[in-house]
């Protein structure tokens, strides 16, 4: 599939602004009340998502090769691991309302 080099563009630059997002939110959430991490930390997870998805639609599209789709994946796993674990964390401390 041959898309115009405009919609690549585009898809990097929502990339882009997701990645943005993603170091903003975890920013936020590592001096947030610990009342409100919960709420930042599940936004975080939602827009980290929605950056795999688009990393991995970028590939699909062969816009990215193979080699930098791998060597983005991992460190990719990686930190989706730690939101994960974050996650985890904070519902078990923080009590349903």
């Amino acid at each position: 599939m041959h898309l115009p080099k405009l919609t690549r563009y585009t898809l990097g630059t929502r990339i882009d602004n997701l990645f943005t997002d993603c170091l903003e939110l975890s920013l936020y959430a590592g001096y947030a009340e610990k009342k409100e991490k919960l709420i930042v930390i599940k936004k975080l997870s939602v827009k980290f998502d929605a950056l795999k998805f688009f990393i991995k639609l970028l590939w699909e599209i062969k816009a990215l090769d193979n080699n930098k789709y791998i060597s983005i994946s991992v460190p990719l796993a990686e930190v989706g691991k730690m939101i994960g674990g974050w996650l985890k964390l904070f519902k078990t401390e923080t009590p349903p309302n």
